[in-house]
């Protein structure tokens, strides 16, 4: 992929995270975050996981010199062939920064937000120039690692921005997932709040702690949906006939009462018990340890993935039995 140049606005976590992500892929960063020590926090960060990045695997041109904090937002984007929007999840804020964005973009840039809930026909109402260029890009943390993105277009975006918004990122071995429409929260983040919401019943109501809501995923069904995801992980619980028997035999309990779909009220009492039980969980391991720990964890299990090489589904037909 020839060297572009890549805009980040807000340089918090997952802004940082997309920094990282640019300049491994070898290409210009310009950053800018109004916070006085975003320079140094960020230098820091990348200094800090590149050796992480080089293991994952780094383009030739990738450079930690590639990265140019600015003091305006404008001198930031003007040149930039992508500006990744990553400010606070506040939608008058979001949309009063791509607004100055697309007033100082170059016409051919793509703008995109890493919004976690916000709809991009939202975000895009106040641009007044180019709206047709306003998609969302929601990634995953840590976006240096997880590849998954995805990009959804709004009412005034234009179907030739998605597809260019989708090239680049592929470029940058991410796996974007184009959606179809739009809807709040779009899809990863809505299937991860259920399990959340029923997380914090579980804990709330005394049935288990933290740390054992962790362990029923982590050493249950998060270890098949690493490979499959829900849907497929349940085509094969219904035995040969796959999932037309398992909806069958299984769909009546989905109108019994296990679940509840709203969250229980976040009082004092259910927020200690969530702080010190992940508190206890992790002991006196610092932070930055965990992160470590979770990266190596990270590139030895998409490497596992790339060898199973389980997607497309023709690819399921020559999967070698061993």
């Amino acid at each position: 992929m020839a060297q572009k140049t890549m805009a980040v606005l807000g340089t918090g976590v997952i802004g940082n995270g997309w920094i990282a992500r640019f300049l491994a892929s070898g290409h210009q960063v310009h950053a800018f975050d109004p916070d006085p020590g975003a320079k140094e926090k960020t230098e820091k960060m990348i200094d800090d996981i590149w050796m992480t990045l080089e293991e994952y695997g780094i383009s030739d041109e990738a450079a930690k010199e590639n990265l140019t904090f600015y003091e305006t937002l404008e001198e930031a984007v003007k040149e930039a062939d992508l500006v990744q929007e990553n400010v606070p999840e506040q939608e008058a804020l979001k949309k009063k920064v791509l607004a100055q964005v697309d007033a100082a973009a170059k016409p051919t840039a793509i703008i995109a937000s890493s919004t976690s809930g916000y709809m991009p026909s939202v975000l895009q109402e106040d641009c007044e120039n180019h709206p047709e260029r306003v998609v969302v890009a929601h990634p995953f943390n840590p976006v240096y690692l997880i590849p998954l993105v995805e990009i959804a277009g709004g009412k005034q975006t234009e179907r030739s921005y998605m597809e260019k918004a989708e090239k680049m990122y592929e470029d940058m071995h991410m796996k974007p997932l184009v959606m179809k429409g739009e809807i709040d929260g779009h899809i990863g983040d809505r299937l991860m709040e259920a399990i959340w919401r029923e997380g914090l019943h579980i804990v709330n109501d005394g049935v288990a702690t933290t740390e054992e809501v962790d362990k029923a995923i982590v050493y249950g069904p998060g270890l098949r949906w690493a490979l499959m995801g829900p849907f497929l992980t349940l085509h094969l619980a219904g035995g040969k006939d796959g999932m037309r028997h398992m909806l069958e035999q299984f769909g009546p309990a989905l109108k019994l009462p296990w679940t509840r779909l709203v969250a229980p009220e976040l009082t004092d009492e259910l927020s200690e018990k969530v702080i010190s039980g992940t508190a206890e969980q992790s002991g006196d391991v610092p932070i930055e340890d965990l992160e470590h720990r979770r990266d190596r964890f990270l590139i030895k299990l998409m490497a596992l993935l790339e060898e199973e090489g389980f997607w497309p589904a023709e690819r399921l037909l020559s999967y070698d039995r061993k």
